[in-house]
């Protein structure tokens, strides 16, 4: 057996005496504590929070998180760039190297940093703390190859989201390509050594709208704005220029120069510009303006008319807008190759050459005009996008739209009278898009607008022309004082930030007690427009939604501000439709001789019909004494008649008919809006037997002299243009002569008529003048005159010649890289050339957009020239194969653009059916009566 436990018994008695006390004495505590708790009950312990997880992942957008906002950037360029080659060398070097500091506050809690890079190798990569001075370990880096263009950064330790600050280093390299965006490369000829022709180069920038992340890691949205510091470092003999003013130093025994800008104001990323150039600029002290160009364009004085624009604009708006410019330098640079007609950089604007550069000799007023309407727009984006900048893309109208509406002020204060001619060249192009189904709305919601091509598709007529068009429209609604006097509240009020729409409608709303907001909002988040019908019997008024292609609207009445007046008194009154209607308003009835006009200047953006009785009635107005309809509201009838019959809404020959009274009428702004809407039929018929007919239009009659007043001018061009496209014989042969006299160098064409001499002479000519044509084309130095040889090349009827101008724009030494889609447009405008664009640009899609890609050129202005004249149901199949391969390919850039070429040609496909025949029968019951 085994061992086992023994106890005496007196131990016994000895325990159990204490086990009972033990349990006597629990019990006694267990009551005291009951008691207690009875007295003080105790509160429950706290229920954990669940903690929100660290961020590691990207965001599930393509927007950039909120846990860090930059405050400034330290940012070294080193382009490795020769201007000029040195003596005995062909080796040129593209590549640029740089590195970035950029200051962050954090304020959310994150191990992950996220910022925008795109086509850059980042070599080295440093995260540290500011606050503590302690270098945080990163534990890797990537660039995610996809549309964010992300360089996510994840680190081993956390980043402190109360205000913590730290900075961000990188180091990078990239290459200066040419295809205009970005950090780029351009290049021009000059004469050199025994006048042999020299390539030169520039390095230069274009950063709107998401390009600036080709340049260096950045936070490139546009309300991430931070204070920027800029040092290039480049060649002996170049001149480095940036937003701001820059003092430089040479290193390294003098091989290189050193360029430090001062500090930039608050701004966006997309404003920044840089450019490394042997320029010579014109101007400087006392004047903050210098405008630079190539040395012999600024010695030849091509830089000397858009110094002085330059001047009166500026101190206009300073004026108008309350605000002084706020940087103390402007600088303006004439870059040879650029994309866009001009960018709005702050202390830096870039322009292509035509858009500044001027000679006496072959520059035309209509060449004068452009470089100051393009000064003035882009001036007026140093206050609306420079100093206020919209909050995100969707609001890019806030930019747009105010730069050109004001940029009307600015000409105007530069001793041009154009103001009235806004309604011609905004209001009417934006009417055009939005009667489409597939247009939209001048501000979505930021959700809707996130990647890329999103962006690019917003840089429409839409964006600039309505956007535009609204403001004059909401100008006129509250009084144009009461307008300006918010403006300026508005722009002291935002400036360094960036505000929503809803912002400026607040500072409209305080200034004038309107409900500013109610009278806007279906201006800018619904698509479309409305006709107006007033039917004058019984004064009911109406509103629906316009569309060429009639279908159902959305069905959302706008508030729309209605002045007119009546024939019996003339007195001009005002009417705020609110409703769809209809409504019944006496005001609006006439009596049996009385007329009634709504609309008048074309200050609301809605087209009007009337009864048939009331534009009967307008017609022999017109007829009898046109003088008594403002000049504005006679160019409207015209395209409000024309439009609304495209539209079904209105007999073709009432538009028809509404132009007789030109015979009369000298003015431009009814000619033009005539001449435009008769071009539709041309489109549509140029190619069928009614267009025989249709060549008749009676023009002026030209001696030869140029008219003093401008709009007089745009007339004899517009004259000398219908009468020679229509063959005119005597025009013909004015044409024909004086390019002639120009080859032979014995009489030269006044600039004003050469673009359009030199178009119908070369169509009239044949191969030797087209070569001649070309080679003056190649010779010329002033990028105006290369514009007008450029398109009258376009205008031959030589197939042949026709396919080969088609080929040179593959070729950049032919055709520049920015002047290839304004090519093709040419040559699809010429009847003869349209079907050859149309199967060049689906033929060559895919290297177009390989090689040129969405940033350089316009693929959305292509498709709309190349299917102008689209009509057939052939014609619409083609769109729709075109459309579903490029589905497949994903080219989203385009998509909005294809739907509304689709749209458009199955209205001209409908037009064309109903109104074949009695455009015929108009047109050759005029031509038998003339």
């Amino acid at each position: 057996m085994g061992k086992g436990v023994f106890m005496s018994k007196s131990l016994a008695i000895a325990i159990g005496v204490l086990t009972v006390s033990s349990v006597c004495g629990v019990v006694a505590m267990l009551v005291v504590y009951r008691i207690q708790i009875a007295r003080n009950p105790p509160k429950p312990p706290p229920t954990l929070q669940t903690t929100t997880p660290i961020p590691t992942e990207p965001p599930a957008n393509l927007r950039l998180p909120d846990h860090l906002i930059p405050e400034s950037y330290e940012v070294f360029l080193q382009p490795y760039l020769y201007v000029e080659l040195p003596d005995n060398s062909t080796e040129q070097s593209f590549i640029f190297k740089g590195n970035s500091t950029v200051r962050l506050k954090c304020v959310k809690n994150s191990k992950s940093i996220f910022l925008h890079v795109r086509g850059l190798n980042v070599t080295d990569v440093r995260v540290t703390s500011t606050d503590f001075g302690k270098v945080l370990s990163v534990s890797h880096y990537e660039i995610h190859q996809n549309e964010s263009n992300f360089l996510e950064i994840q680190l081993e330790d956390m980043l402190l989201g109360n205000g913590s600050r730290y900075e961000l280093f990188t180091a990078f390299e990239g290459e200066l390509l040419d295809d205009l965006s970005g950090f780029y490369v351009s290049q021009y000829t000059v004469k050199g050594k025994e006048d042999k022709e020299e390539v030169r180069f520039l390095a230069t920038s274009q950063m709107q709208p998401t390009d600036a992340r080709q340049v260096f890691p950045c936070f490139d949205e546009p309300a991430l704005k931070a204070v920027f510091n800029i040092t290039i470092i480049h060649r002996p003999k170049t001149t480095a220029l940036s937003n701001t003013k820059g003092v430089f130093k040479t290193i390294d025994g003098e091989k290189w120069h050193v360029t430090t800008f001062s500090p930039t104001p608050v701004m966006s990323t997309y404003l920044l510009a840089f450019t490394v150039s042997n320029f010579m600029g014109k101007g400087g002290y006392p004047s903050k303006i210098t405008t630079y160009a190539r040395a012999d364009a600024v010695i030849a004085g091509h830089a000397d008319y858009a110094t002085q624009m330059t001047e009166k604009i500026l101190n206009f708006y300073e004026t108008t807008f309350g605000l002084k410019y706020p940087l103390d330098k402007l600088d303006q640079i004439a870059v040879p190759d650029f994309s866009a007609g001009a960018m709005e950089n702050w202390g830096l604007i870039s322009y292509q050459e035509s858009g500044l550069l001027l000679e006496d000799d072959t520059s035309s007023n209509f060449d004068k005009e452009w470089v100051a309407t393009l000064i003035a727009h882009e001036l007026a984006h140093q206050w609306f996008g420079n100093l206020v900048t919209m909050r995100w893309w969707n609001d890019l109208w806030l930019n747009e739209g105010f730069a050109t509406y004001m940029s009307y002020m600015g000409v105007e204060a530069a001793d041009w009278n154009l103001k009235d001619l806004i309604v011609l060249k905004e209001i009417h192009s934006a009417f055009q898009v939005d009667s489409l189904n597939s247009s939209h709305p001048l501000s979505l919601p930021e959700s809707d607008i996130e990647t890329y091509s999103d962006i690019i598709e917003l840089f429409d007529d839409i964006t600039y022309s309505k956007g535009a068009a609204v403001l004059r429209m909401l100008s006129t609604y509250i009084g144009e004082e009461e307008f300006m006097n918010a403006i300026k509240t508005y722009l002291r009020k935002f400036q360094y930030m960036n505000p929503v729409y809803k912002d400026l409608w607040e500072c409209l709303q305080e200034e004038t007690k309107k409900d500013v907001e109610a009278f806007m909002s279906t201006w800018t988040e619904q698509v479309g427009y409305p006709v107006i019908t007033i039917t004058t019997q019984t004064g009911e008024i109406s509103q629906e939604q316009f569309f060429l292609k009639q279908t159902e609207g959305h069905g959302i009445p706008w508030q729309v501000h209605i002045i007119y007046f009546k024939s019996d008194s003339m007195q001009v009154n005002e009417y705020l439709l609110k409703d769809k209607g209809p409504v019944p308003n006496p005001n609006f009835q006439v009596g049996k001789d009385e007329w009634i006009l709504a609309n008048i200047n074309c200050t609301g953006f809605y087209r009007v019909n009337y009864d048939d009785e009331n534009w009967n009635k307008l017609l022999m107005q017109l007829e009898s004494n046109h003088h008594v309809i403002p000049v504005i509201s006679r160019g409207q009838l015209i395209d409000d008649a024309f439009n609304l019959a495209r539209a079904g809404r209105l007999n073709v020959t009432t538009g028809l008919s509404l132009t007789k009274f030109l015979k009369n009428d000298t003015e431009y702004i009814p000619w033009e809006s005539a001449l435009k809407n008769l071009d539709y039929f041309i489109l549509m018929f140029d190619r069928s037997e009614v267009y025989g007919p249709i060549t008749y239009f009676e023009t002026y009659n030209e001696n030869g002299t140029v008219p003093e007043k401008h709009t007089d001018q745009y007339n004899q061009v517009n004259a000398i243009t219908v009468a020679c496209s229509n063959g005119l014989p005597e025009c013909l042969s004015m044409a024909t002569s004086l390019f002639r006299q120009y080859r032979n160098n014995t009489n030269p064409i006044h600039p004003n008529l050469r673009r359009a001499i030199y178009c119908s002479a070369i169509a009239a000519g044949d191969e030797d003048d087209w070569e001649f044509a070309w080679e003056e084309f190649q010779r010329a130095t002033v990028a105006g005159e290369k514009d007008k040889l450029r398109y009258a090349l376009s205008c031959t009827k030589e197939i042949w010649l026709l396919n080969r101008y088609l080929q040179y724009t593959l070729d950049p030494t032919k055709i520049k890289k920015m002047d290839v889609v304004s090519t093709i447009n040419y040559i699809a405008k010429n009847v003869a050339g349209q079907p050859l664009a149309w199967d060049f640009v689906r033929g060559q899609w895919s290297y177009l957009t390989q090689e040129y890609g969405a940033g350089i050129i316009s693929f959305n202005s292509l498709l709309d020239s190349v299917t102008k004249r689209f009509s057939t149901d052939f014609e619409l199949q083609q769109l729709k194969q075109l459309q579903r391969e490029l589905e497949e390919k994903d080219h989203e850039f385009v998509t909005r653009t294809l739907e509304q070429v689709i749209e458009r040609t199955e209205a001209n496909i409908k037009w064309v059916t109903e109104n074949k025949q009695i455009v015929l029968d108009w047109f050759s019951g005029e031509l038998k009566n003339y």
